[in-house]
């Protein structure tokens, strides 16, 4: 059973930065590709970025492309989200999920960490 725990968010002002870390245990290298999505308020949970575990081959939502990274160290078995250029539309709950080889579904999800700009 594959577990991440997120950390590094808080509060933050439009046009900062801040960087997420999500560490993976138990079931490693079952891991085909790992994601953040975000959920604001009343809205629905969107992907924001993805990267493939072997490859480091990278998808962002057009919403962060050129203001967000995503990156991983597969000897700490962690996933990171480098954010800048913050905007308060980037507020919202941030999750790290992971998806196993030879499945579609986004089966592991953390906690969330709670990224909050203002304005």
């Amino acid at each position: 059973q594959v577990q991440l725990v997120e950390s590094g968010g808080g509060l933050v002002q439009a046009g900062g930065s801040l960087r997420l870390s999500c560490a993976a245990s138990g079931g490693i290298f079952t891991i085909y590709k790992m994601a953040w999505y975000r959920q604001a308020p009343g809205k629905q949970r969107e992907s924001v970025a993805e990267i493939t575990r072997g490859t480091g081959s990278t998808n962002y939502a057009d919403s962060v492309k050129g203001r967000f990274t995503i990156s991983r160290d597969n000897a700490k078995n962690t996933v990171y989200l480098q954010m800048n250029s913050l905007k308060s539309e980037d507020t919202a709950v941030y999750y790290c999920a992971a998806r196993r080889t030879g499945t579609t579904a986004w089966a592991y999800w953390g906690q969330g960490t709670q990224v909050t700009v203002s304005s």
